[in-house]
Parts: C-alpha cells; sequence; structure tokens
C-alpha cells in the first residue's frame, strides 16, 4: 500500500477501502505522505467523489488522528452545535445558555474567524476578562457546575484536518461535500460530545449556495455521525442575509445578549428556538422536538436562559453587569448612517459582500493570526422585502480607521438590489435532516 496507488484508485473513480484512507490520514500527519501527494488526492476528490462510506471513514481517520477529548467526568448527554459559517451568525452565545438552563451539558470547542464568516470565540473575547483558554479540568468542572463552557480549540485536536485543509485552501478544492463534511465531522467528534445539532447554512453568505448542495452536506454529515455513534441532527437556515442585526464581534454579542432578554431580532430568535430545541430534544431534557420547543421558548421568556449566560461568564473571568453595555466596553470612535438615495423594495442583500465589507474594517481576517478589532462593524436596520423611502436610514457603520470606513461607505451600494415591488417571503428554516 502506497499514496500513488491510493491518489491513482481515486483518480480513476474507484472506491477506497477504510484501510486505504486510514493509511493516507496516517501518511499525512508523520509526513510520509507528501503535501503535493495531499494535493493531488484532494483534486481527485474533488472531481470522483466518494461514497457515503468512505466519507465517513475519512471523517473518522481524521477524528482519531490527534487528540480526542474524552467527556466521561461530565454528568449527562453532553450536546455541541456547530454552524458552517455566516454573516452575522452569533446563535452559540444565545442557545448555549439556554441548553444548560434545560440542564443539558454544553462542552462546546470554537474557532476563530477566518475570511468574512465570524467566530464564536473572537466574539466572547469582545467580552472583558472573558477566558476562552481553560484547563481540561477547569472546563470539565465548570461544566459540570453550570451546564455551559466555551473555550478555543486544543493545539493538537484533529491535526489531519489543519493539515489538510490548508492544502485545499491553496488548491482549489474547499467547496466538495465529501470533504467539508469529514472536516467539520471529525472535529466534533473529537471534541467528545453525545449529540451534535449542526446549523448548515444556504445562500449568498454560505459555502453552500443552493438547498440541493446543503441537503446533501447534512444528509452526509448525519451518516458520518450515525457511524462515529452521535445523534445528529441538522438545520438548513436562510443565509441569502445576515442573521439579525449586528454584524462584528462586539455588537454581536450585545445582540445575543439582548435576544436571550427577549428583545432580539424575529430571524435570530427563531433560529435559536429551533437549534435550541433540537440540543435540548437531544439531550434528553425533552422527550419530543415539539416539548423541546415548548421548553426552549420558557426558558427565553422567563430570563432563565440570560442568567445562564451571566454564570458562564463570570465562570470564565468576565463580569455579568458588563453584558449591559458590551458595545460601549468596545467603542468605535467613527459612526456614519448610510441613508437610502430611493425609493422602493429592497429585492435581494450580498450578504457574502457585507460580510467582505465588515471583514475590511478589522472584524474579522484574511490570514490566520492576524489581530482584530472588536468594536468595528455594522448594524443593518432594512433588509430584504422592505420598503424604503429616500433618505432613510439603511445601516450604521461602525470603524476605528477613517480610510476604511471611507472604503465602506464607497462599497455599500452595491451590497443591495431594488424593485418596485416586495419579493418573495423567504423562511429563515429550509429544512431539516436528522436519523
Amino acid at each position: 500500500m502506497n499514496a500513488e496507488n491510493i491518489i491513482r484508485s481515486k483518480r480513476d473513480g474507484r472506491e477506497l477501502a477504510r484501510e486505504e484512507i486510514e493509511y493516507f490520514i496516517k501518511g499525512l500527519v508523520n509526513k510520509n505522505v507528501a503535501d503535493y501527494q495531499a494535493a493531488a488526492w484532494a483534486m481527485a476528490v474533488y472531481f470522483q467523489g466518494m461514497t457515503r462510506r468512505e466519507t465517513s471513514d475519512l471523517a473518522l481517520a481524521m477524528a482519531y488522528s490527534g487528540e480526542v477529548m474524552d467527556l466521561s467526568a461530565i454528568e449527562g448527554i453532553k450536546v455541541d452545535k456547530h454552524s458552517t459559517g455566516g454573516v452575522g451568525d452569533k446563535t452559540t452565545p444565545v442557545v448555549v445558555p439556554l441548553c444548560a438552563a434545560a440542564g443539558v451539558p454544553v462542552a462546546k470547542l470554537s474557532g476563530r474567524g477566518l475570511g468574512f464568516t465570524g467566530g464564536t470565540i473572537d466574539k466572547f473575547e469582545s467580552i472583558p476578562g472573558f477566558r476562552t483558554e481553560l484547563s481540561r479540568q477547569e472546563f470539565i468542572n465548570q461544566v459540570n457546575r453550570i451546564k455551559a463552557a466555551v473555550i478555543s480549540q486544543t493545539g493538537n485536536l484533529v491535526p489531519a484536518d489543519k493539515i489538510l485543509y490548508a492544502i485545499r485552501d491553496v488548491t482549489a478544492t474547499v467547496d466538495s461535500i465529501p470533504l467539508i463534511a469529514s472536516s467539520v465531522m471529525s472535529k466534533k467528534i473529537a471534541s467528545g460530545a453525545d449529540g451534535i445539532v449542526l446549523d448548515i447554512k444556504v445562500g449568498q453568505g454560505a459555502f453552500m449556495k443552493n438547498l440541493e448542495q446543503a441537503t446533501g452536506l447534512a444528509e452526509s454529515m448525519v451518516a458520518i455521525g450515525r457511524q462515529a455513534g452521535r445523534r445528529v441532527s441538522a438545520v438548513l437556515s436562510n443565509m441569502d442575509r445576515p442573521l439579525g442585526q449586528a454584524i462584528g464581534n462586539a455588537l454581536e454579542i450585545q445582540e445575543a445578549v439582548d435576544t436571550l432578554r427577549g428583545q432580539g431580532p424575529g430571524d435570530l430568535t427563531e433560529l435559536c428556538i429551533i437549534l435550541g430545541a433540537h440540543m435540548v430534544y437531544l439531550g434528553g431534557a425533552a422527550g419530543s422536538i415539539e416539548e423541546a420547543h415548548d421548553v426552549v421558548k420558557e426558558l427565553l421568556a422567563s430570563g432563565k436562559g440570560y442568567n445562564k449566560l451571566c454564570d458562564m461568564v463570570a465562570a470564565q473571568g468576565g463580569r455579568a453587569e458588563d453584558l449591559d453595555n458590551i458595545a460601549q466596553l468596545n467603542p468605535a470612535s467613527l459612526q456614519v448612517d448610510i441613508r437610502s438615495d430611493r425609493a422602493g423594495y429592497i429585492q435581494g442583500l450580498r450578504t457574502d459582500e457585507i460580510g467582505r465589507i465588515v471583514m475590511r474594517l478589522g472584524a474579522g481576517r484574511e490570514m490566520t493570526g492576524q489581530p482584530i478589532d472588536h468594536a468595528v462593524g455594522v448594524k443593518i436596520y432594512r433588509k430584504t422585502g422592505d420598503l424604503v423611502e429616500t433618505h432613510d436610514i439603511l445601516a450604521t457603520l461602525y470603524a476605528n480607521d477613517p480610510q476604511k470606513l471611507d472604503q465602506a461607505i464607497k462599497a455599500w451600494p452595491q451590497v443591495y438590489t431594488w424593485g418596485d415591488d416586495p419579493p418573495p417571503t423567504a423562511a429563515i428554516i429550509l429544512g431539516t435532516v436528522s436519523e
């Protein structure tokens, strides 16, 4: 068995055996498989695809290529969630405390942002003092005590995926469903949760541009989870427009706080209730999705979810009272309202372009390791379907660099498409896939 024959087999469209996949992934980590061989293999997979069995074997081989979290010391059914990335996606600070308030333990490892999709860890770090690096014992003790913790991913978690993703990123092989599915699920399996809820984004601001692609990805991920002995549900959600109003780290945390207090945007609230319901159901705190839905709505309305966020922030080094004014604690020196120069209906938004504008303001990274500015971002007041009059405020830009702000103002008009009639109504939830 050697890397060349494995590449040739996949190039020619043959199904790889589990032993071949494991050999290749182990070789990638121990340097017996060269980067250029991995690049050739990734391109072969991109064009030839993988069967469900191959994709599951790849995910498991990557999951066990390094450290695997042992969460057995945490009481109860551990549940995790993952989003495939979007613009304004701040569901984690809402659903994690809601699930914890329902008694479902959430031991979550999250990443930093890269490109125009934000990172959960970056958002939490806009809370003064919030620690995203805990020891293993601190992590376990906190989840047992308050049922929730969110920390940054450990260095040796799924090393094969880190190597393979870096290769895919520079060889135009990122958008392959088997490679995306195995990448995401390998990290979730290695993170140790018993149940996993996936938020698969669909549309302009997502990797998956259409529902057919997204459904295929969701089905593949659920199948991987089943083979790994995990319970998995996938929710397909609309990313043709940003989620909520706020985009940018501190602004998004503030909106998450508002949502937990019952004052959040309707689309964000709806999605968080659905995701939370799936997590509560997989965690065994409700007998059906419908019952779980009612549980989450009650926890949101009663403020128990917000109280649990306060507990989590205090446990990880922050001050609960700071949640009242996160945006003020991360002040942007420059704020500019963007007004409409015409009347009409907003037919659509270039969500990906909005994400890029906010990234260039300093809220995101174009390369790993770049510093970010927690204060900058945008609040969008008018979105797809809204009737706008001339001079109405469409959005407010928050910046600390005059040159970057000027570039954002110039780029903003290309975000919108306009029309004289209202567009069709688009739902936030586009479907679900589960066992």
